[in-house]
């Protein structure tokens, strides 16, 4: 494994609101936490840290985010994520992301 890639196991759940569209899961709180202490410092635009995230066959570019209040990362899921690899919320997905600084 590369030192900056981080692989977990994670539930899909959507942003409470209006519209229902934001799928996200939460990266693990001890790899959060590792994430924070490593890179933090180099975090962009409202804490975020570019990565590649790969969900089955499925990899794309995108940032994680902290989550102030839980104390972990989020991460964004695409509709077009979802889509291929038939991922809904409540499911428990396995994952990786790859740090891209």
């Amino acid at each position: 494994m590369r030192a900056n890639k981080y692989k977990m196991k994670s539930e899909v759940w959507v942003y409470p609101g209006q519209s229902g569209n934001w799928h996200f899961v939460s990266v693990a709180k001890k790899i959060s936490e590792m994430l924070k202490k490593k890179f933090g410092e180099r975090a962009r635009g409202w804490g975020s840290l570019p990565v590649t995230a790969t969900i089955g066959k499925t990899s794309w570019q995108t940032s994680i985010f902290p989550d102030k209040r839980e104390g972990v990362y989020l991460l964004p899921l695409k509709a077009s994520v979802r889509k291929k690899e038939g991922i809904f919320s409540g499911d428990k997905v396995p994952l990786s992301i790859t740090i891209r600084l």
